[in-house]
């Protein structure tokens, strides 16, 4: 909701308190105490705040995606907005099954049932197909969700960094809930189940026991780089549903 946003147009959220928002639906700042700005030694500062302060280049680029500044100005076509909760929904199913399943202590310390977002997107895609607005997944979803189900074969804590993306998407979102719902003239709540969805106060707890649990910085060097691989993934989503409306997100410098 970075999505972006979160918000930067893209729900992608990851931020940990500044409070300040990207346009992407990734959010720069959660206000959850979770570190300030300032770089600090790598040898005994927190995973959530390495993760803010390693992502912010990609907060920056995703800036520029034309889904995002549409979205910002009420000129996103609904088909994009939908396409992107369906793309999420095809991302999130597969991550969500994965942590579920995990078996690593380190993933079942952090993950909870009331981070599960997939039955918010149904809720919202089931609202849209009803009037008849139903597109498919962006192609993009197939490749993050193969990285996805590597990942868990391989070294199931990096998990922890594809979900500090997404569920940091939901606090962007909250920001860019007013731009979704007068676009489209939504009302009841109906169509913004995910991105209204954002909890400051779960999002706290999530990183505390981010924090608690991922301490060694060797581990936190692969959750952060896991969390740059979801980025770019969601660099190519935001790429794909901004075609034709400005200049495709770039990667970040």
């Amino acid at each position: 909701m970075t999505d972006m946003d979160m918000g930067t147009g893209t729900g992608m959220d990851t931020g940990a308190g500044t409070g300040t928002d990207t346009g992407t639906g990734m959010d720069t700042g959660t206000g959850t105490g979770a570190g300030t700005d300032t770089d600090t030694d790598t040898d005994t500062d927190t995973v959530s705040r390495r993760l803010r302060s390693g992502t912010r280049a990609w907060h920056e680029a995703l800036e520029t995606t034309g889904f995002a500044t549409a979205m910002l100005a009420g000129t996103l076509p609904l088909d994009r907005y939908v396409g992107q909760l369906a793309t999420y929904r095809v991302v999130l199913e597969i991550l969500e099954t994965e942590l579920a399943r995990a078996t690593c202590p380190s993933v079942g310390s952090v993950w909870s049932p009331d981070l599960v977002k997939l039955p918010l997107v149904e809720r919202d895609l089931h609202h849209f197909a009803a009037l008849g607005t139903a597109p498919e997944p962006c192609p993009a979803a197939e490749e993050f969700t193969d990285e996805i189900r590597r990942t868990a074969a391989t070294e199931p804590r990096e998990l922890l960094g594809f979900l500090y993306v997404l569920e940091g998407s939901t606090l962007g979102a909250l920001f860019l809930l007013r731009y979704v719902t007068e676009a489209y003239r939504l009302t009841d709540g109906n169509g913004v189940s995910y991105y209204g969805s954002g909890d400051r106060t779960r999002w706290a707890a999530f990183a505390e026991r981010l924090d608690r649990a991922l301490g060694e910085p060797d581990v936190q060097e692969r959750v952060l780089a896991a969390a740059e691989r979801a980025y770019h993934h969601v660099a190519v989503i935001s790429r794909e549903l901004s075609v034709g409306l400005d200049s495709p997100a770039p990667e970040p410098v």
